[in-house]
């Protein structure tokens, strides 16, 4: 039984295929394209998907797809009714993409479809769940509990913002849901836009600046904004916002209450941007502590599964799980809506076909994460050379000995093996990759490599039998959703002239002895690596730590600014020559920069569009 499951159309497009209950394949749109968050038909995706199973559409039972077109548009009228005739401009606008294109998603996937087998039976075959039902699928059926709560929190969805529901074996039932315009997602996006970042991409920017600044406008937003109570659930005044009708986020008077107008893209950051950066992440996160509390209480379950784009807040996820409120929690590592892809197939195959689920007894069905392509020694080979690229053609112990050599020696390396993550982080497959120890490196990888701004953090990858020499966590975080503080036994205190020091100022103090993975906060997004889902990374980390005594690397995703993870070793090599990595290892074959034709060098710093 096959089932194929499509997210398109908003943002992040995915394709995800289920053979037998086992997640097979799954990738983005945005990573063969290269246009970051593509929305179209993930029709390479989806091909992608059919490849690796060795099927065509014809050999697929079903194809799902991860929301109801026709609930949105419902939506989508009712709000403009109920704030008319507010946000004319706005419904003038919408209303013909909604006709020509949106209204009619099942015949565009009909259409779609019909590319690969021009007799696909729509009306038997193709399958429409909810927004939150996807989303709350792909938390649960792949995760390694047999009961769990699940809690998805996003923006929108069709009318939901936030559910609740328990899964028990096969079966997924949805409780209560929160709905439109009373959203957490949309909160933290109107932060997002009035802080100067991009709306859908910007919020962990959002996150990343909030420990550089002081939550001093959280009662001014509990007391005009957010009305929360004691289970966590919450309305919104949408006095101060635009996003129902308007084609911005916030308004006026949301300026009058922050004291000025949202900030322009690339303007200098000051405190009070910092500020209110902290400010909405701790709203954040006492909803979110209050929404856990509420479901323990209600549903008595012992496991949380999460989703949705709320969920991809490693900040808050870790203060719930440092809080005990549940023994376990499980995030979808495509928490956001690549994932209602995962989701809209399992929710078909276990809910629609009432197919059994099993557990594979190892930690999870996400296989790691590492669902996306991959290629062989001799394909990379002849694809480098036709790029141009010089390189060396390693065994396996010795790619990773000079690999990790490499690394001791304090160089920035692109590290492409194996299937490619599928979802925002990079956790091994489709790395750069650092010293931790090295109190440049944060900086030097923001500024040289990544082309980003300086206050961006960077994750941790260690290896998991040592994740408690480093970090106050005991739990597995395999896909770098959870936050936890660095040991205290590893922390360098601050002098009260470090203390004074502004904002970003503080970035370039060493806050422990691994300082290019240790935040302002003393806090790390931690990656534990797992011999069973990435061996390779974990003998990298091995070997590194044989040279070092250290188990920790810098790891952020093979990409610069703007544009998506890299997903072939041409994108790999092309990045790395428009980049200032100094060393590319792509499977077996090793690239020194100064080996390169440096005819071939590229400009990368402005090859992209902001984010």
């Amino acid at each position: 039984m096959r089932v194929l499951g499509v997210s398109a159309y908003y943002h992040d497009s995915a394709a995800a295929l289920i053979e037998d209950g086992r997640l097979v394949a799954a990738a983005q749109e945005e990573r063969f394209t290269r246009k970051k968050h593509d929305a179209r038909f993930p029709e390479n995706a989806v091909q992608y998907c059919l490849d690796t199973a060795g099927a065509k559409l014809a050999d697929i039972d079903y194809v799902a797809f991860y929301d109801k077109p026709f609930l949105k548009f419902e939506r989508l009228l009712e709000t403009y009714l109920a704030f008319a005739p507010r946000g004319f401009t706005s419904f003038r606008m919408a209303m013909p993409v909604w006709m020509k294109e949106k209204l009619f998603q099942k015949t565009l996937l009909r259409d779609e479809l019909r590319k690969w087998e021009p007799d696909f039976d729509w009306n038997k075959r193709l399958l429409f769940g909810e927004h939150h039902q996807s989303h709350a699928a792909s938390a649960f059926f792949p995760s390694p509990f047999e009961e769990a709560a699940v809690l998805t929190m996003d923006g929108v969805g069709e009318w939901a913002t936030t559910s609740l529901g328990v899964g028990r074996g096969n079966k997924l039932e949805m409780l209560k849901e929160l709905h439109f315009p009373h959203s957490l997602g949309l909160l933290y996006s109107a932060f997002t836009y009035y802080t100067g970042f991009k709306v859908n991409s910007g919020e962990y920017k959002v996150m990343g600046l909030a420990p550089y600044g002081e939550p001093k406008y959280k009662d001014l937003v509990f007391d005009n904004i957010v009305d929360l109570k004691e289970d966590g659930t919450f309305r919104l005044d949408q006095s101060y916002f635009d996003y129902c009708t308007g084609l911005r986020m916030t308004n006026e008077k949301f300026d009058a209450l922050f004291g000025g107008p949202p900030r322009k893209a690339e303007e200098l950051l000051t405190q009070r941007h910092m500020d209110l950066a902290a400010t909405v992440q701790a709203v954040t996160e006492e909803i979110v502590m209050r929404l856990a509390r509420s479901v323990r209480r209600e549903t008595g379950v012992r496991n949380l599964c999460l989703a949705g784009g709320v969920a991809l807040n490693c900040v808050a996820n870790g203060k719930v799980l440092r809080e005990k409120i549940f023994d376990k929690i499980w995030v979808q590592p495509a928490a956001g809506d690549a994932g209602g892809a995962v989701g809209a197939a399992f929710a078909a195959y276990h809910g629609f076909l009432g197919q059994e689920r099993k557990l594979n007894g190892k930690m999870d069905g996400m296989a790691g994460s590492y669902l996306g392509p991959d290629y062989k020694d001799d394909e990379i080979a002849k694809r480098l050379t036709a790029a141009g690229a010089k390189f060396t053609l390693l065994q396996r112990d010795q790619t990773i000995e000079q690999t990790a050599q490499a690394l001791a020696d304090g160089k920035a390396v692109g590290w492409m093996q194996g299937r490619m993550e599928f979802g925002p982080r990079a956790l091994g497959g489709r790395s750069i990759l650092g010293d931790a120890r090295s109190p440049s490196m944060q900086k030097m990888l923001n500024l040289k490599v990544k082309y980003r701004e300086s206050f961006r953090p960077f994750a941790p990858a260690v290896l998991r039998d040592d994740v408690g020499r480093y970090f106050d966590i005991e739990s597995d975080s395999p896909y770098m959703l959870m936050v936890a503080p660095v040991v205290e036994g590893r922390r360098r205190a601050m002098t009260d002239a470090e203390q004074a020091l502004f904002g970003i100022d503080k970035l370039n103090v060493p806050r422990s002895d691994i300082p290019a993975v240790t935040h302002v906060d003393y806090s790390a997004r931690i990656q534990t690596v797992h011999e069973e889902t990435n061996p390779a990374f974990h003998a990298l980390l091995k070997s590194f730590k044989g040279k070092t005594d250290c188990s920790v690397l810098v790891n952020t995703s093979f990409n610069v600014r703007g544009e998506p993870i890299v997903c072939t070793p041409e994108d790999a090599f092309r990045c790395f020559m428009g980049s200032e990595i100094e060393v590319l290892v792509v499977g077996n074959c090793f690239l020194a920069k100064e080996d390169q034709d440096p005819a071939l060098k590229l400009d990368y710093k402005n090859a992209f569009e902001l984010d």
